[in-house]
């Protein structure tokens, strides 16, 4: 759960699913609760123990441990059953461990309904528990203290998609006060309790819109919900946010499923954070210019300006619950820092940070890995009053697809030293000196009690908190301090003491403490401006970004000028301060630097600038032959953020003022991405400039983007030309782009002419790209050509399989067939091409006039409980891997096959062989996220398919299941349909005996991640 729809997928495009109901059965003895600690590896100094497992609590999607050390479970077994497994529904269960031997003695049920099915996250917060459960954010009430839900209030609606976890998850109460929680990339938009839009702070819809915010979101609000603010954006599935002590946010994100992409974030405020292109929305396999080469990186556009880097890239998996571990319990190397879960690689992990620039660097240290029980899927961590984790265990064979292949087992463990009872030590929050004590807890539900009665306190509690805000712990101090400023007529004062502390963090706390307070924040970013520290000025340039730009911009100049050219993180501070406030900004700095703005370490602040002059200042960074030659796609990505007023005329100049003389790379590259980003062929004719727009033209013959200028401006001069590149390679998405080009302009005769005039072996390559381009105008190609007895036959066949690739073609070939008109010759080619069409209909047309045989051999294969226990041939399975009508026709291994579905190089670390075989023989039964099949039918009638990789307001770009890339304008497409099934076969069986089965599942599982 949690991002588990984001760990694998069904194989050929969404390779996580799960076992078969039967499957919950099973006995074998190491999957049973008794031989748990067996099955996991656990870091020096540190013990599990197991604290309950089935069958008194099952598959736990997150937890939260109250302030008596009580474990609170999200219990769900109703996940994508809609009928319900438990007709009850889901539940809120209660442990507890009364005896301090590490595992729970009772349980209470706290709450049952079918409105709490799949609940994704909890917090508890006194008598007081939030629940988020798509499409709501519920609070159940104790009144009574019996530990029954006696009331549910609403306190979001509208957020997310029901039974999704990339929608919304679970809450934390922060040392300033206030919830912080979030959702993935499915939560689409938060609405209040009456279903009203909730308005930011900043005065935006809180919608995935990118007016202005896009994706999975991280959120910051009062306890009632009111002033809400989006932290951080642009995320695919964040599952969970923890805040420490000094009110800084991290999190985890997670890839598109097997891109090694998986992250943690520091989530720096107001940050963009690169899932999708900000200005278009498109995804990270649109091609684009100065895109990273490395796929890890370039998933989360972190080439583009505007982007914050990413804490660390942990490889693949399916990141889940999070927290911020601030204890003394555990061994040194863990205090202070993350502690995550990750139900993918089966593991727990620490990130130790430190301070790197504006910025941080991180490195892993493992807590808790299931080493040889790979069922072990961890899907939150908690920190107990006595400072020991609760670790949650969803245990399955499989995680992610949207589907659950055991729920019969669930487990809680802890984690802690060795002879470390577990005790929730007594505390009292009703005097000033007990709740301070409270507040120095490593649990959060404590603090926020203790929190909420020193805030309650106001003056009675100033005394005990000055002299916490003195103890040697920071985080100590940090939390004094928040509350030290929230007592009336307080804050400033506050604020004056910390921003007058050794500690760097405390300074950045106090810009932070003076955002939520009413205090002159202009007055201490002066006072801070200069301050030794880098993460300090970062604050400072983060925390200008609301105030007036007259008095910002020279404020910002001065905290530009300290760049030194190659921290991002504080570039991307500086372009987040200067937020709507472009021009003066740009200017105060220029006028400090003068000429010195083109030098190495001031170049990236024009990259990022989004002024009206940056375009003319990037123009100049291109002709200066003293910019390196790498650096050239950088800068000219950055056009594509400024407005098309600002750049259009720049852009003209630079595509047409070049010298025809210099052929070099990088004039080539500079001409070829300006024309292609001229708004229309308009500017060229106002400024008399065709000749020199046909001459640069010209450099670019045989690119995709020579092809895309001519099929933009209908050069129909150029289209001769296009059938050479269509015939270069009809496997590519270049080709297929030049014959569309040609049938869209209904050039058929340029087509034809072509096809009788060339060899057979160039005729079979523009055959075969006519038939991949998927276009109805294949018939008016092929109509006489396929019975004309001159034409080789074996052109004919493959004009006639290529034909019903469209289905227009596939009706025309159809109706000849049942009017007899088909020659004999050319009747198997139809079988084939009918049987695979796109079109149910006209599959289910071609059965009856095909009938195929049940299976290959008429071998029934065995269950997979069976098959399981079969050992295969690795040698024998690569090359059933290889075939090309298996599992590279879709899929890479370490470079290797096409990208359609998700690369498997590693998936042998990620899959049991149960739920390998799931996902070959069940491809349909759980598909991930961004891997779903669709149907697109263009305004003609044409049906194709594929994987979305791209959506826009203006377009749609797919992947098919020969893996070439097609895009169609909005406008074009009448229906696009998502489909419920993969466009892996259902019938791979057909295709393979049981032996190449076995086989192909023996290798699949040598293929893991390189230690």
């Amino acid at each position: 759960m949690k991002s588990f729809p984001t760990l694998l997928f069904s194989i050929t495009l969404c390779c996580i699913s799960s076992f078969s109901t039967s499957l919950r059965a099973e006995k074998e003895p190491d999957r049973l609760a008794k031989n748990a600690i067996e099955g996991l590896e656990i870091a020096d100094g540190l013990e599990a123990s197991l604290f309950v497992s089935e069958p008194e609590m099952l598959s736990p999607t997150n937890i939260d441990i109250d302030a008596y050390g009580r474990v609170w479970v999200c219990e769900v077994v109703n996940y994508r059953r809609r009928n319900g497994e438990r007709p009850e529904g889901d539940r809120i269960l209660i442990f507890e461990d009364e005896d301090g031997d590490g595992k729970a003695d009772s349980k209470k049920v706290f709450y049952q309904g079918r409105d709490i099915d799949t609940a994704m996250g909890i917090c508890v917060l006194g008598n007081r528990v939030i629940v988020s459960v798509a499409p709501y954010v519920f609070i159940l009430i104790d009144d009574d203290g019996d530990d029954k839900a006696d009331r549910k209030q609403v306190l979001f609606s509208q957020t997310g998609q029901p039974q999704h976890d990339h929608s919304n998850h679970a809450f934390l109460f922060g040392p300033d006060g206030k919830l912080y929680w979030n959702f993935g990339n499915t939560g689409q938009a938060v609405h209040d309790a009456e279903g009203n839009p909730v308005i930011s702070k900043e005065g935006h819809a809180v919608v995935d819109n990118r007016q202005p915010y896009i994706g999975g979101m991280v959120f910051r609000c009062d306890l009632d919900g009111s002033n809400f603010e989006v932290v951080g954006h642009n995320f695919r599935n964040n599952y969970e946010v923890t805040v420490d002590s000094f009110g800084t946010l991290w999190q985890s994100d997670n890839d598109d499923d097997g891109n090694q992409g998986v992250r943690i974030n520091y989530v720096m405020q107001h940050g963009n954070f690169g899932y999708r292109d900000e200005i278009t929305g498109a995804g990270w396999r649109d091609p684009r210019v100065g895109m990273a080469e490395e796929v890890p990186l370039r998933h989360w556009h972190l080439n583009d300006p505007g982007v914050v880097p990413n804490l660390l890239q942990t490889g693949g998996g399916s990141p889940t619950g999070i927290c911020f571990y601030e204890g003394k319990l555990l061994p040194e190397v863990f205090q202070n820092e993350i502690i995550h879960t990750d139900a993918g690689p089966n593991i727990v992990r620490a990130y130790p940070v430190e301070n790197d620039g504006a910025g941080y660097s991180a490195e892993i240290v493992n807590i808790m890995e299931g080493t040889r029980d790979k069922w072990f899927r961890p899907s939150d961590v908690c920190v107990a009053p006595d400072g020991s984790l609760i670790v949650a265990d969803w245990y399955d064979p499989g995680v992610g697809g949207h589907h659950m292949g055991d729920i019969a087992k669930g487990r809680l463990f802890r984690i802690a030293p060795p002879e470390s009872p577990y005790h929730s030590s007594e505390f009292d929050v009703s005097t000033p000196e007990g709740a301070t004590e409270a507040l120095k807890s490593p649990n959060a539900a404590r603090r926020y009690l203790a929190w909420t009665a020193l805030h309650e306190m106001q003056r009675d509690a100033e005394t005990t908190l000055v002299a916490l805000s003195q103890d040697e712990n920071p985080r100590f101090q940090a939390r004094a301090y928040w509350l030290l400023a929230k007592i009336d007529g307080r804050a400033q004062q506050t604020i004056d003491e910390m921003s007058q502390e050794e500690n760097s963090d405390l300074r950045v706390q106090s810009l932070r403490v003076a955002l939520q307070t009413d205090v002159d924040v202009v007055a201490l970013i002066g006072q801070l401006i200069n301050d030794p520290s880098p993460q300090v000025r970062r604050e400072c340039a983060l925390s200008l970004r609301d105030i007036p730009q007259n008095v910002k911009a020279p404020l910002w100049a001065k905290l530009a000028l300290q760049h030194d050219g190659e921290d991002r993180w504080y570039l991307e501070a500086l372009g987040i301060g200067a937020a709507d406030s472009w021009d003066a900004c740009l200017s105060a700095w220029l006028e400090e630097v003068g000429d010195k703005w083109n030098s190495p370490s001031n170049r990236d602040i024009v990259w990022r600038s989004r002024a009206q002059q940056t375009a003319g200042m990037l123009a100049k960074l291109l002709r200066d032959a003293d910019v390196p030659n790498e650096t050239v796609p950088r800068y000219l990505r950055a056009f594509d953020f400024l407005p098309q007023e600002d750049k259009s005329e720049v852009l003209l100049d630079l595509a047409l003022s070049s010298n025809p003389e210099d052929r070099s790379a990088r004039t080539n590259l500079i001409v070829q991405e300006a024309l292609s980003r001229l708004p229309s062929y308009d500017l060229v004719r106002e400024q008399n400039k065709e000749v020199e727009f046909s001459e640069a033209l010209n450099r670019l013959r045989g690119s995709a983007a020579y092809v895309e200028l001519v099929s933009r401006y209908g050069l129909k001069d150029r289209y001769p030309e296009l059938i050479e590149i269509a015939t270069a390679d009809p496997q590519s998405s270049l080709s297929v782009k030049a014959i569309l080009t040609l049938l869209e302009a209904k050039q058929n005769e340029v087509i034809r002419e072509a096809l009788y005039s060339m060899e057979p072996e160039q005729a079979e390559k523009l055959i075969q790209v006519i038939g991949n381009s998927q276009h109805g105008g294949s018939v008016a190609v092929f109509n006489k050509y396929i019975e004309d007895d001159e034409v080789d036959l074996s052109l004919r066949r493959l004009a006639t399989g290529q034909l019903g690739k469209s289905k227009y073609g596939a009706e025309q070939l159809l109706k000849r067939i049942n009017e007899k008109k088909l020659s004999k010759k050319l009747m198997v080619s139809a079988e084939a091409a009918l049987l695979r069409s796109a079109d149910q209909n006209i599959r289910n047309a071609a059965i009856k006039l095909f009938p195929q045989a049940p299976s290959r051999n008429n071998k029934p294969l065995p269950p997979i409980q069976e098959l399981v226990k079969r050992e295969g041939n690795v040698a024998k399975g690569r090359l059933v891997f290889n075939d090309v009508g298996t599992c590279i026709k879709c899929h890479q291994v370490h470079g290797f096959g096409k990208e359609v579905g998700p690369a498997l190089t590693e998936i042998g670390s990620k899959l049991s062989r149960e739920a390998m075989y799931e996902a070959i023989l069940f491809p349909s039964a759980g598909i991930s996220h961004n891997y779903e099949s669709y149907t697109i039918i263009d305004d003609d009638g044409n049906i194709y398919s594929g994987v979305l990789t791209s959506i826009t307001d203006e377009e749609i770009t797919f992947k098919n299941v020969d893996g070439i890339s097609r895009t169609i304008k909005q406008e074009n497409i009448d229906e696009l349909i998502k489909q419920d099934i993969s466009l892996m076969p259902a019938d791979m069986q057909k295709i393979m005996t049981e032996e190449e089965l076995v086989d192909l599942v023996e290798y699949m599982s040598t293929l893991k991640k390189e230690q």
